[in-house]
């Protein structure tokens, strides 16, 4: 069995609500709600103005990589719109208009659609969107053939969240048909000190400030990864330290699960190791790498990667994958001697 992956971004079990226990750390309201200033400021004035006509909000798409506050925000959208919770689906489940029509015909008044992974919709279920974030009415066919009709459904005025981790897959038309679009820049430490020293809080969890300074430099500039590693050290905490956070519990919480001063987890050192020791640093191809560590493309492209580019470890090239200087120092290897080009 491959070993849990505590570092990724993309949501686990353990990122759920499980009553008193397990308590829900996303924000509810607009003013809780810690980073990405622009979009709140954004949102914020379109909360408000939709509120004055006595309108829906418009449309909203939202982009980036998991774990950044995409579903967050619709909940917080929904909540200060009517206080209803958003209705959720994903791109995956709209196989078919039929899908999309049931969900449409049940919206209320200002309810807020959220569809994750839009970017995933298949076309024919798109095609019928359009007329419901446009008119709010929907087109059904009736029949087939010579005897097919064509019947106009109103519906009731909605918001239409979507959420993508691939914007460049979206289609031009569907892009066009929201008013926010926004892309979600991963986090500061400084926003994640915050967001750390908030869930601790509402965990009940007495932590040092520079135990949480630690969290949040290794949590790869994703709030989720920022909660979920601290809801792995409460559990150190407890048996090693009476249950208080401290810089050293965390060390040797962090060390267990080996994840290191950057927030490096093995399988990102392996993708380094093996890039370093088999091809020599690179440049290599992502089919040949995945081979030789025994790991689907899909793992390393969307799950490895994205992290590695962001602090600058590994370059794409059009020949393939390449570490770069800073890579070999964290490692702590000599970076190979290029060879000199010869002409024969």
């Amino acid at each position: 069995m491959a070993r849990e992956r505590i570092i990724s971004a993309n949501e686990q079990p353990q990122d759920l609500p499980q009553e008193a226990a397990n308590p829900a750390l996303r924000p509810r309201k607009l003013h809780e709600y810690i980073g990405q200033p622009e979009l709140i400021e954004r949102i914020r004035i379109a909360v408000e103005a939709a509120k004055k006509r006595s309108e829906p909000m418009e449309h909203v798409l939202l982009s980036g990589p998991p774990g950044l506050g995409k579903t967050t925000l619709a909940h917080i959208i929904a909540d200060e719109m009517n206080g209803n919770p958003p209705k959720i689906t994903s791109g995956p489940a709209l196989v078919k208009p039929a899908d999309l029509v049931g969900i449409l015909t049940n919206l209320k008044h200002g309810d807020v659609l959220f569809i994750d992974e839009i970017h995933r919709m298949s076309h024919i279920v798109e095609e019928y969107l359009y007329p419901a974030m446009e008119n709010y009415s929907i087109d059904v066919v009736m029949d087939s053939g010579a005897h097919a009709q064509v019947m106009n459904i109103p519906i009731q005025p909605f918001t239409l969240i979507g959420a993508t981790t691939r914007t460049g897959l979206i289609s031009g038309p569907m892009r066009s048909r929201f008013g926010i679009a926004h892309h979600l820049n991963y986090y500061s430490p400084a926003d994640l000190l915050k967001i750390a020293s908030r869930s601790a809080e509402l965990l009940k969890l007495p932590a040092d400030s520079s135990a949480l300074l630690e969290i949040a430099s290794r949590s790869r500039g994703t709030p989720r990864v920022a909660n979920r590693l601290l809801r792995r050290v409460r559990d150190f905490a407890v048996v090693r330290s009476h249950g208080k956070l401290t810089h050293d519990v965390l060390e040797q919480a962090l060390a267990l699960e080996g994840i290191d001063s950057l927030g490096l987890d093995p399988l990102d050192r392996r993708f380094l190791a093996t890039l370093a020791r088999d091809y020599e640093g690179g440049p290599a191809g992502i089919e040949a790498l995945a081979a030789t560590m025994g790991e689907e493309r899909d793992t390393l492209e969307d799950v490895v990667e994205p992290f590695l580019l962001q602090i600058g470890f590994i370059r794409r090239t059009p020949k393939g994958r390449q570490m770069t200087s800073a890579a070999y120092a964290h490692l702590g290897i000599d970076k190979p001697v290029e060879k000199p080009d010869t002409l024969f």
